[in-house]
């Protein structure tokens, strides 16, 4: 499994695919080949979780946050936070990154719109330190 490569123009970290959530996500079309989070070289943060997407400038991102072990039927999937609004691109329940935005994005689901995204990323600490080179604080 690959988790960080260079595409043409940006770095691309792949999603960590629990094999026990797989079935769970597939009718929702997010597979594999499919989801990504990549910082672009003109500065661009890209979320694709199958056929949702998110896109904000990296100058959007004020910071970040580690976080993991969560329930399964609070990270599998799309997901919107009832608490605080964040969204939620989840196929692992071990661990993700909650990057937060200066201005919210626009909402993928029915709610209001979103001050954050966590993204189940297979190299965390890779995407928080390709993060931290872009100058966005931990």
């Amino acid at each position: 499994m690959r988790t960080l490569f260079r595409r043409t123009g940006m770095t691309t970290f792949d999603f960590e695919f629990h094999p026990r959530y797989r079935y769970l996500l597939r009718p929702l079309g997010v597979r594999q080949t499919n989801s990504f989070v990549a910082l672009t070289d003109d500065d661009q943060f890209h979320a694709k979780f199958g056929r949702w997407q998110v896109k904000t400038p990296i100058a959007n991102i004020i910071g970040f946050e580690r976080s993991g072990d969560y329930k399964w039927f609070r990270a599998i999937g799309i997901r919107g936070s009832l608490t605080d609004h964040g969204l939620t691109f989840g196929s692992t329940t071990r661990q993700g990154l909650c990057v937060r935005f200066a201005e919210k994005i626009p909402a993928l689901i029915a709610g209001p719109s979103h001050p954050g995204l966590t993204v189940t990323v297979a190299d965390v600490d890779g995407l928080a330190a390709a993060l931290i080179e872009r100058g966005v604080p931990g």
